[in-house]
């Protein structure tokens, strides 16, 4: 189907189809062409992928008209084909006769069943096959006609072949021969070589054959075996030739181990080479990582450089440490502050790049634009269309009230009661019937004042800072000297390691003596500890393992009594649930016998159709197997009688029919082909012609209002307003701009 008719299944009235199955593949295009982008108000001007700004719809507008028929049309050639057949059994069956148009091939249709579509040099086609066509007598145009309007004289016509590459014969034939008795022909002696194996011959197989000869004529020139004489001649001869035939053997097979050797050789450097390429790109890899590495080392060094330099710089800034208040006014002056440019470190994060993600488009930014997008949304999107609400299920299948309905319901109660007390109108005040004491509101404290602090508290403040720190530094210092005097015997085995001379060793012994007698007094001393403690806690467990026991024996009691009421019920409610079960399981089953009944019906129902239709097949296929072959019978007799008469007319024709038959076949086919090939050629050329014309005007306009910014900024303004300027497309309806779109193209 030609891409510049999408609808040519529908209109053409000529266009068929396989089966019914190609029918919706030819329909699938049509339904692509109508996805519409539809803009999402709420993300419309969003390029996220979780938020997209239009989704695809369905457009609602049909390019096909109502009244052309979508079905497949060769429903309506199966009935009458099954009516023909039909009626060859029941002749009181009428079928309506077909009446066929004209197709008038030899008046206004002749091009339709001569002409062949042109295709362009430019346009590449893979074939299968290329035949060139071969011109023994090339015809000579003359001088007025240009072979460029003709074209080439020899042109390559794409073909499909029936068969596959596969499927054609690879191998030459080897016919079937015969052997004359008495003869021994020389080619027999290679039938041994086969195609790919010695065919076709090479230098080896040429040597081969060349022995082989010079083998036969020494055997030729072998004496009889008549006498004693001749019989030691032979046998000489014989073993002359054996040795020439080892030597020659011994010659093949060096050859075959030079060759060996050489591709041994070729595969071994190149295994080598292989092996070196990988050991290379090993290294390059390595080399790769480590410089990797050592970039991001870098990197990260330069980072924590520039770092400390941005701290040891802010230190240096304020070294008394003096408290400076925030001037507001300063920052506002000063647009390197952190109000206008703030520090991503400190918790703000600019959005950089923001330009990137502003959507540029011609529906968006132009009227023309916008209005195109407002024509091509569907009615449902510029109509709201307001569905009444469903009313909700307050109750339950058992009748219950559901607990969102209360909760609804009490709410009402207590925005009405709101609204009443909101409305409610005050009622006027009556006129007192006693006096009444007027109590005055009690008077507010005053508001308190924040004072300015002094310098001299400032300083004050400063210093005791200042102290501050002193302290927090010396009890760092204390809790480091404490740690320090926890961990000196640490400390002291440390050193004890790098003592090496002799009184350092003996200070070492004594003080270990020591350590080993202040351990063993200290284990007696944990050893009483501990006895003592599990003593205690003998006894402690006692009194607790017996309250544990009373404990848990009145706990099991309670859950025992609790268990025995939870049966009680729950026997009572499944008695209850096992009786409406019950019930329930009746209904079903009355309610499946019905359904089992109506299917037995069905299945009865659609076997006797089945079997309707099956030998209404089987009688149908009859009848058309009868007819093809009473068909078939009548074009053989009709084929033999009309090459009876064709035979017969050709033995009694001339020379000279046959050259007017030739003459009329020339003008009737050749020179009408021609002449309409030149004609479509011409209207080509004056076609393009037209279309340059149009579209160096076009252009000429555009450049010229890109050239006159004043222009443009006019043209602009009176499409805003809704009066196009002349010679531009403003204004125009959707409709109209597509019937442009569509000419200028």
């Amino acid at each position: 189907m030609a891409s510049g008719r999408p609808l040519g299944c529908l209109h053409d009235p000529l266009y068929t189809l396989s089966s019914e199955k190609d029918h919706p593949k030819a329909n699938i295009q049509l339904v692509g062409d109508k996805l519409v982008k539809v803009p999402i108000f709420t993300s419309m001007f969003s390029s996220l992928i979780h938020f997209p700004g239009y989704s695809l719809c369905l457009d609602g507008k049909d390019p096909v008209p109502p009244f052309i028929d979508r079905r497949w049309r060769g429903r309506a050639q199966q009935r009458l084909e099954a009516l023909q057949q039909l009626a060859v059994g029941q002749p009181s069956l009428q079928i309506p006769q077909i009446v066929y148009e004209d197709p008038e091939v030899s008046g206004r249709n002749r091009y339709k069943y001569f002409a062949r579509p042109l295709i362009p040099s430019n346009k590449l086609l893979p074939p299968n096959v290329c035949y060139a066509i071969e011109m023994t007598e090339p015809f000579i145009l003359s001088a007025t006609r240009d072979s460029k309007i003709f074209g080439p004289k020899l042109r390559t016509l794409g073909t499909q072949t029936d068969y596959r590459d596969g499927e054609a014969q690879t191998d030459p034939c080897s016919p079937e021969y015969v052997v004359p008795s008495g003869s021994v022909p020389e080619l027999l002696t290679l039938a041994t070589l086969t195609w790919g194996r010695g065919l076709p011959a090479g230098l080896a197989e040429v040597e081969m054959i060349e022995h082989a000869r010079e083998k036969r004529a020494w055997e030729a020139t072998l004496p009889a075996m008549d006498n004693a004489s001749q019989i030691a001649k032979r046998r000489k001869m014989m073993d002359d030739m054996e040795r020439k035939e080892w030597a020659f053997r011994e010659q093949e097979i060096e050859k075959l181990q030079e060759i060996r050797l050489r591709v041994l050789k070729k595969l071994l450097q190149r295994l080598q080479e292989k092996q070196n390429e990988l050991d290379a790109k090993r290294l390059d890899d390595h080399w790769q990582n480590h410089q990797k590495a050592k970039k991001e080392k870098m990197k990260k060094i330069q980072h924590d450089f520039v770092r400390m330099l941005r701290k040891l710089i802010a230190k240096r800034k304020n070294v008394m440490g003096k408290l400076e208040r925030r001037d507001i006014i300063k920052e506002y002056t000063d647009f390197a502050s952190q109000t206008y440019a703030p520090l991503s470190r400190i918790g703000y994060f600019p959005d950089d790049h923001s330009e990137r993600f502003v959507v540029k488009n011609f529906y968006l930014n132009t009227f023309a634009g916008l209005c195109e997008l407002e024509a091509a949304l569907p009615h449902s999107v510029t109509q709201a269309e307001i569905k009444a609400p469903k009313p909700k299920y307050t109750t339950t299948k058992t009748g219950f009230i559901k607990r969102s309905a209360r909760l609804e319901v009490e709410l009402a109660q207590v925005h009405q009661a709101l609204l009443e007390k909101k409305n409610k109108v005050k009622e006027p005040k009556k006129p007192p019937r006693f006096l009444e004491k007027i109590e005055k509101p009690v008077p507010r404290p005053p508001t308190p004042i924040l004072e300015k602090p002094s310098v001299k508290e400032e300083e004050i403040e400063l210093a005791v800072i200042c102290l501050q720190k002193l302290l927090r530094g010396r009890a760092i210092q204390n809790l480091m000297f404490e740690e320090k005097e926890k961990r000196m015997e640490l400390i002291q085995e440390l050193r004890t390691t790098h003592a090496l001379q002799e009184d350092g060793q003996l200070l070492r012994k004594a003080e270990e003596q020591m350590t080993r007698a202040l351990q063993q007094q200290r284990d007696l001393q944990m050893q009483e500890l501990s006895s003592m403690e599990s003593r205690l806690a003998q006894e402690e467990g006692r009194a607790l393992a017996n309250m544990f026991d009373f404990l848990s024996k009145e706990l099991l009691r309670l859950q025992e009594e609790r268990k025995i009421h939870a049966f009680v019920m729950l026997a009572e409610r499944q008695r209850r649930m096992r009786e409406a079960e019950e019930s329930g399981r009746r209904q079903v089953e009355e309610r499946r016998r019905q359904e089992e009944d109506e299917i037995f019906r069905q299945v009865v129902k659609v076997q006797q159709s089945t079997i309707d239709s099956y030998l209404e097949d089987i009688i149908l296929s009859t009848m058309e197997n009868t007819a093809e072959e009473q068909a078939r019978e009548e074009i053989q007799r009709m084929a033999v009688e009309i090459n009876d008469i064709a035979y017969e007319m050709e033995s009694c024709r001339t020379h000279l029919q046959s050259e007017e038959i030739v003459a009329e076949l020339v003008y009737a086919f050749l020179i009408p082909e021609i002449e309409k090939t030149s004609i479509r050629e011409k209207v080509r050329q004056s076609q393009r012609k037209h279309i340059y014309a149009a579209h160096q005007i076009i252009h000429r306009s555009t450049e010229e209002l890109l050239a006159d910014p004043a222009l443009h900024q006019e043209t602009s303004a009176s499409r805003i307003e809704g009066d196009p300027p002349a010679g531009t497309g403003g204004g125009l309806s959707p409709s109209d701009g597509s019937d442009k779109d569509g000419t200028a193209s």
